[in-house]
């Protein structure tokens, strides 16, 4: 401002008869020497102001740059995941007791070994113990059936992690083969299992026909 000012003292000096010449002469000095520093000044000022600005653009694009190793990293993990249970999604398992004759009775519940193996792809069934094993998260089906002679009782239950979720049961009257099938639909999360228990003081009896199985799958697979 006082340059502006000083400058237009100086048009005005310049008018003819408005100052003597050793008035003007000294007017144009006085402006030179007001003016320089003032640009210096503005000069410095304008300096630091875009070193600052550079300063801030490079901690942004530090920022931005994080942002992104953070955004790859994140799709690398969730392509893992999906990577995982698109070879995890195959599960399924189909079995039968392997047993020709009776089975039972036990005077204890008994988790069922069903031995004979049609199908575990997968392998989250294990034939030595009779459980399966959830390898991923998802909606599993399981069905089983249970044969018996209807001279002795045959009682059947469907656990998931040590609790009973449905069951199969023949009372015992008359001298025919009965065979009873339930199945349900359960939420499994990876390491929970499954089984199938025989009741106490109760029987299964098969042949080479396969009466007593046990099945499941995956239906689909929550992520």
């Amino acid at each position: 401002m006082k340059c502006v000012v000083s400058v237009l003292v100086l048009l005005f000096s310049c008018l003819p008869g408005a100052w003597p010449q050793q008035d003007r002469d000294d007017s144009v000095k006085n402006i030179q020497e007001t003016c320089q520093p003032d640009i210096h000044t503005v000069l410095r000022e304008m300096t630091a102001s875009m070193a600052e600005q550079r300063t801030e653009l490079k901690q942004t694009q530090a920022q931005l740059q994080t942002l992104l190793d953070q955004l790859k990293t994140t799709e690398s993990q969730m392509e893992e995941v999906r990577k995982q249970n698109r070879e995890q999604s195959n599960v399924a398992f189909a079995a039968s007791l392997g047993v020709r004759g009776n089975t039972g009775p036990f005077n204890t519940d008994t988790t069922v070994a069903y031995r004979n193996i049609f199908t575990n792809t997968g392998n989250a069934y294990n034939s030595n113990t009779g459980i399966f094993t959830a390898p991923v998260r998802g909606l599993y089906y399981f069905s089983f059936s249970g044969c018996n002679q209807s001279s002795k009782p045959m009682g059947l239950q469907l656990f998931k992690n040590g609790v009973k979720q449905v069951t199969v049961y023949n009372h015992a009257g008359g001298t025919t083969y009965e065979t009873s099938t339930n199945g349900i639909t359960l939420e499994l999360y990876v390491g929970e299992q499954v089984y199938i228990r025989l009741l106490a003081n109760t029987w299964l009896a098969d042949s080479e026909n396969n009466h007593n199985t046990f099945i499941g799958h995956l239906l689909f697979p929550l992520i």
